[in-house]
């Protein structure tokens, strides 16, 4: 009991500590949401971040850094963020239903393709930022309790009888689905590309999850704090800080030998910033991603750096792993996204309607 009540006092904290006047923390908006969702203040120009659920950490203590170092390079120009956090997905609807953001950083790049069908973003939106606008990547890993009592080593273990996996709704997060995605690659790699046989793994896998999370954080929220579940999966960034600062000595992280590579896409939403006039601004909060300091912060809080200085330099808090890139092994995400996630694609018949949370 000790530990949920350290957990949920850590997440309030770390919520109320992004909501100062200049980097204000958003409730995460509905699909449908609007900006009035976003809570008003500050000075100056205000800009809107919309972001994927876990990022919420680094852009809490990004957002301060990014501000004062926009007002040295601008003869003290004020500006102030605002967040808005959930499933990635999600949070992609939200923009493209009126939510206006002025910048999106997703997990996964067909979130911002969406932006583009819907003429909200330019297409060639990689080309606007260095790495193909990918300022940060991460893997997908495993969080055990202490001493690994289900003795879970890679992504094979996952299917055994009498235990429960916690994910988020690969339907609806990018999370869940670069779980699904590294489940599935990994079966495919073991069973010489036999998709039968993978799809008869991700099944067993998928049985084994009692609820399907709504994002990235509320998974691990009911993996630490309500204690469902023998392992998490989940990125690597989001388990590390779930172990080392929420769960102290309580989990385990676990490296599968060959997992997925997410990759961390940001564009500035041109519509948006074009009615508003905060170009400018925009383009450079993203290309401050790309600063040394940035980098480094986004390394001490286990997102792996675009810079390969910076990554060398912390390889032992983010060690190598073999990594595959969904589109190298199931297609561009135009493809993977109908058939794997899409109503009625393989998600569904293997669970036959996902048991999701409220």
């Amino acid at each position: 009991m000790k530990t949920v009540t350290t957990f949920a006092a850590l997440f309030a904290l770390a919520a109320l500590a992004g909501c100062t006047p200049k980097t204000e923390q958003a409730a995460a908006p509905a699909a449908s949401g609007a900006s009035g969702t976003v809570a008003e203040g500050g000075n100056g120009v205000k800009l809107l971040n919309v972001s994927y659920d876990v990022a919420r950490d680094f852009y809490k203590d990004y957002n301060p850094m990014f501000v004062e170092q926009f007002k040295k390079d601008n003869g003290g120009a004020e500006v102030s963020i605002q967040q808005s956090h959930g499933g990635s997905s999600k949070q992609a609807l939200a923009v493209a239903n009126g939510l206006a953001a002025d910048v999106v950083t997703m997990n996964q790049g067909s979130d911002i393709d969406l932006l583009v069908k819907k003429g909200l973003v330019k297409a060639g939106w990689e080309q606007a930022f260095p790495d193909n606008a990918v300022p940060f990547t991460s893997t997908t890993v495993f969080l055990v309790r202490k001493g690994n009592p289900k003795h879970i080593k890679d992504w094979g273990d996952l299917a055994q009888e009498n235990l429960q996996v916690v994910i988020s709704n690969p339907k609806t997060t990018g999370n869940g689905r670069y779980s699904f995605l590294g489940a599935y690659g990994y079966a495919l790699k073991a069973n010489n590309g036999d998709d039968a046989k993978a799809r008869e793994f991700v099944g067993k896998v998928l049985k084994n999850v009692p609820v399907f999370e709504n994002g990235g954080r509320a998974a691990t929220t009911t993996f630490v704090q309500r204690s469902i579940g023998d392992v998490l999966v989940t990125f690597e960034n989001e388990a590390n800080l779930a172990a080392k600062q929420f769960g102290a000595g309580q989990f385990e992280l676990v490296y599968p030998p060959y997992s997925v590579r997410m990759e961390s896409p940001v564009a500035v939403v041109d519509s948006v910033v074009d009615k508003k006039g905060t170009r400018k601004e925009a383009t450079e909060y993203l290309k401050y991603l790309w600063s040394k300091p940035a980098q480094e912060l986004g390394a001490k809080l286990y997102l792996r750096p675009a810079d390969k200085e910076v990554l060398a330099a912390h390889a032992k808090e983010l060690p190598p792993v073999e990594t595959f890139r969904p589109t190298d092994v199931f297609g561009s995400w135009d493809e993977i996204m109908p058939k794997y996630f899409g109503d009625g694609g393989v998600f569904d018949q293997l669970t036959g309607g996902a048991k999701t949370a409220k």
